[in-house]
């Protein structure tokens, strides 16, 4: 359930997009992504 100190926390209103990810949030996801492959297109 939104509480107002949860909207308050979670309010994306600075990013364009609700999906956008932070900085923060990248520097923790990043580490579980795959290595870029080397044998696709340029």
């Amino acid at each position: 359930m939104w509480t107002p100190a949860a909207r308050a926390e979670l309010a994306r209103e600075s990013l364009p997009y609700a999906t956008n990810l932070s900085d923060t949030e990248w520097a923790v996801l990043a580490p579980l992504l795959p290595a870029p492959s080397s044998t696709s297109r340029p």
